[in-house]
């Protein structure tokens, strides 16, 4: 006898029957699958740009001059190193009068004080200026006044490349047209050396 839809009993069992038919049918979707996974990982470290200014005997540009007369020279020794692990570009010299002591010592650009660099294949020998190179020489900063407002390009350096040391000889001049206007001042110069990092590359 077939299921009346009329009565409670039929219309229960009804439902029973079509879930029952649908998670049959549900269950012949399902499948197994084999898989496979595996990693790999990167370390990536950062260079380091660092050039650095001897210190002690390697450095004796902080010791004052005084007495300076037209025509006269100041000698200072200073070692410019590479101490970081990259290689560099360029490195150039920015001068600029500390604080409030610019004078016609350095803004006078003629008769005001003149600057040289030049490098020495191997340390400078002397005490005390004069001071002279028993190695090769070569020139850094061709005389130029000593404050120009443009950072002056550094030449001939080996520093550029890391691990690398300059022996820098700093020759500062007082020319001698400088007229008496110039007697009795003082200024106190700040060089900054600035290394710039070598042409980006693909590692």
């Amino acid at each position: 006898m077939g299921i009346s839809m009329k009565t409670t009993t039929g219309k229960i069992l009804a439902s029973v029957a079509l879930v029952g038919t649908a998670a049959a049918v549900a269950g012949m979707g399902t499948y197994g699958a084999f898989t496979s996974t595996t990693s790999a990982s990167e370390e990536v470290t950062a260079g380091t740009v660092k050039i650095a200014v001897g210190t002690g005997a390697n450095n004796t540009m902080n010791v004052p001059v005084t007495g300076v007369l037209p025509g006269d020279k100041s000698e200072k020794l200073v070692t410019l190193a590479n101490s970081g692990d990259s290689d560099l570009n360029n490195v150039t010299l920015s001068t600029a009068a500390a604080g409030t002591t610019a004078s016609l010592l350095t803004t006078d650009q003629t008769h005001g004080l003149q600057l040289t660099i030049e490098n020495c294949t191997v340390p400078w020998t002397g005490s005390a200026a004069p001071y002279t190179c028993a190695g090769g020489t070569s020139s850094v900063v061709l005389t130029s006044p000593i404050i120009t407002g443009t950072p002056k390009a550094l030449a001939n350096l080996t520093a550029l490349t890391a691990g690398n040391t300059d022996n820098l000889k700093v020759t500062t001049t007082l020319p001698g047209t400088a007229s008496d206007d110039f007697q009795g001042l003082t200024s106190t110069v700040d060089f900054t050396f600035t290394g710039t990092q070598r042409t980006a590359t693909t590692k």
